[in-house]
């Protein structure tokens, strides 16, 4: 299980790296890698080998729909749990899956901000 769940963050990582003007650190704890969007957080990779998620930001409707579908996909971890997801490894959570929620977690934090504080 391990492979798959550095897979999934891997993706989520390279995915998150290609998007404009997204900075990344580790301002909480070591083992939280954090990705923010002009200075707001959209992504939180959790490097511990006992539990690798990916926690991304999702409209609530949308992350409720996923989590009953997905039994890896969990209430956000950390963050306020109505608008943030965890996904976990299982069978049904996808390279694919992980790129395109991630993808949507930066462009709903890049809604929130003033136009001209969005990159690009």
């Amino acid at each position: 299980m391990a492979a798959i769940g550095e897979q999934l963050q891997d993706t989520a990582r390279e995915t998150a790296r290609a998007l404009p003007g997204v900075t990344h650190g580790r301002p909480f704890t070591e083992q939280l890698d954090v990705y923010k969007v002009a200075g707001k957080v959209f992504l939180i990779i959790t490097d511990d080998p006992g539990e690798l998620i990916v926690t991304v930001k999702a409209e609530p409707e949308y992350g409720r729909l996923l989590r009953g579908r997905h039994t890896s996909i969990t209430p956000g971890r950390y963050l306020d749990k109505r608008h943030w997801i965890s996904l976990g490894t299982g069978p049904d959570v996808t390279r694919e899956l992980v790129a395109e929620l991630v993808d949507d977690s930066y462009h709903l934090v890049l809604e929130t901000l003033p136009r001209k504080r969005r990159p690009g």
